[in-house]
């Protein structure tokens, strides 16, 4: 049975934006990485930046929207921090809640394959936020390599997954260029993946205008 595990911010009626239909948006505490925009600062902070929740209180929290859920096709998504580092928790949940509820994740997949295994069939559908395949490019903005991410993208290739994964590829101002995103889905086509979420990232200066 899993612990309690530390929850930095739930955001219920987030429509079409972190998943399908009507979701609510669970944000773990605690990521791998350390990246330069990172949209969740507070992930990395300390114990007074959470509320920790066993999985039968967030059920008990989120419920209240099934209807919403069963209606639009949307559920939970877990987002972070990184939220695979919590899959013990995710496939408790998800084990509890209705059947009908997409459980979908917003990952930057750099966790041992161990978790990705381990939630193989729990989640519905994945978004994955690769930064850049470029590895020089991958480690100067997160301070980490990512031949971890390299590995669990094959993994999940070779799951012939390619249906319910989106994967975001940025532009990240400062590190990486347009050319660098067509290199880093040329290389995800490859590998077989087929739905791809082009977008540009926000620095610290443009957030806090």
């Amino acid at each position: 049975m899993p612990t309690a595990a530390p929850i930095i911010g739930i955001v219920r009626h987030s429509i079409n934006v972190d998943g399908e239909g009507v979701c609510t948006l669970v944000a773990f505490h605690s990521c791998t990485l350390k990246c330069k925009y990172c949209l969740n600062p507070h992930s990395l902070s300390g114990v007074e930046k959470y509320k920790k929740f066993t999985p039968e209180a967030l059920l008990e929290r989120v419920k209240v929207d099934d209807l919403y859920f069963q209606a639009t096709n949307g559920g939970i998504t877990f987002g972070g921090g990184e939220p695979m580092l919590r899959a013990e928790f995710i496939e408790e949940f998800k084990r509890i809640c209705p059947s009908n509820w997409r459980i979908s994740i917003e990952t930057a997949l750099n966790v041992e394959q161990s978790f990705v295994q381990r939630l193989l069939d729990v989640i519905d559908h994945y978004y994955i936020d690769i930064k850049d395949i470029n590895n020089s490019i991958y480690e100067s903005y997160t301070s980490k390599s990512n031949q971890q991410v390299i590995e669990n993208l094959k993994f999940l290739a070779q799951q012939n997954l390619a249906d319910k994964i989106t994967i975001r590829v940025p532009l990240i101002p400062g590190f990486n260029t347009a050319d660098d995103q067509e290199k880093s889905i040329a290389f995800l086509k490859e590998l077989g993946f087929k739905n791809f979420n082009r977008f540009t990232y926000l620095t610290d200066t443009e957030r806090s205008d």
